[in-house]
């Protein structure tokens, strides 16, 4: 199976770049290792079709290459809901303050329909020949001016390569030959991960008890499990989710005891209205093996992220690593991962 290009990673990276190609009629495929697309974008629906972004979900006024792309595919945002009382518990022994939030001067924003929105609009022009999916890449060699990129299934061959993994698990799940350079390699070992150490929760009620006692199911707690909440309900009013972030050490513990910890303290927070849930989701990130790899040592947030090895090509500028991790503005958001796209499309037509 041969094309021009071959996108490693159907995520957000992969998916615009592929469809900039399609634009310009250049032969593309993106092989996927999970069985959906998406990559680290995961809206996830509750039996009654609640959306709970378990993957990224806000965007800022400040993220306009995003929203440039979202103007074009026609997808409208909302406004993060904030309004009413928030909550910050400083320690366990005294009870949660109350803090009234002044109206939002730099407003969050979400997706229309869930993030997800995003994901299958760019993939809706794709055919099955295109975008293949269940097909991790294991192996790439670089022989007489043309990849063969082998995966657990098939063999392809293209004259250009784009892997949007993230760097460090590019290097550490895919042999190549030749091999990367040493330095790039070190480099890429050193490279936060987006995403890989949060654990993700939502919350779906048939009513929205929070917004009804006046509180704006904003929550920062210094205690934990959560230590952060939000409302999660829809654009229309009509779903009603709370959703957030658990301590990162919280993912050595079982789903049932992490479930029981985060309701006691939605009970500690809310009451006992925060009890009469219909659907608790969660997502340990880095026990997903096409998202996290773990490290040794210690990685800073964003560490490496943007680094001047990834804006060059490899292979005399047929290989490219890309993905947000890679993009020297808005690392580790939505943002970066469509600059990232944007800068390869560029590379792609030189």
């Amino acid at each position: 199976m041969k094309s021009e290009v071959l996108i490693i990673g159907a995520g957000l990276t992969g998916l615009l770049l592929a469809y900039k190609l399609k634009e310009q009629n250049i032969s593309f495929k993106i092989i996927e290792a999970r069985s959906r697309i998406g990559g680290r974008i995961h809206t996830v629906l509750t039996d009654d079709e609640t959306p709970i972004e378990m993957g990224a979900t806000w965007i800022g006024i400040q993220h306009q290459e995003l929203l440039k792309v979202l103007e074009e595919l026609k997808l409208p945002v909302f406004e993060q809901f904030i309004k009413g009382i928030a909550l910050f518990e400083s320690q366990s022994t005294a009870p949660p303050q109350h803090i009234h939030l002044p109206p939002n001067q730099q407003p969050s924003y979400r997706i229309q329909g869930g993030t997800i929105a995003l994901i299958n609009t760019l993939a809706s022009s794709l055919t099955k020949e295109e975008l293949i999916l269940n097909e991790k890449a294991t192996s790439i060699s670089y022989i007489k001016n043309q990849f063969q990129i082998d995966t657990i299934n098939h063999n392809y061959y293209a004259h250009k390569v784009v892997s949007t993994l993230p760097p460090k698990l590019l290097v550490n799940t895919i042999q190549f030959n030749p091999s990367l350079p040493k330095n790039t390699i070190k480099i890429a070992n050193n490279t936060h991960i987006w995403m890989g150490d949060s654990i993700k929760f939502g919350i779906a009620y048939k009513r929205p008890f929070w917004k009804e006692n006046k509180y704006s199911g904003t929550v920062f707690s210094n205690v934990g499990p959560i230590t952060e909440l939000y409302d999660h309900s829809n654009h229309k009013n009509t779903k009603y989710a709370l959703k957030g972030f658990l301590q990162n050490e919280m993912y050595l513990e079982t789903k049932k005891n992490r479930k029981s910890k985060v309701m006691h303290q939605l009970q500690k927070f809310f009451g006992d209205a925060a009890l009469e849930y219909s659907q608790y989701k969660e997502e340990i990130w880095r026990k997903d093996p096409n998202t996290f790899k773990d490290s040794k040592h210690f990685i800073f947030p964003h560490q490496n992220n943007g680094h001047p090895i990834y804006q060059k090509g490899f292979f005399d500028n047929t290989l490219f690593i890309a993905g947000t991790e890679t993009a020297t503005q808005f690392g580790g958001y939505m943002e970066g991962a469509v600059k990232s796209a944007q800068s390869i499309y560029q590379k792609l037509k030189e």
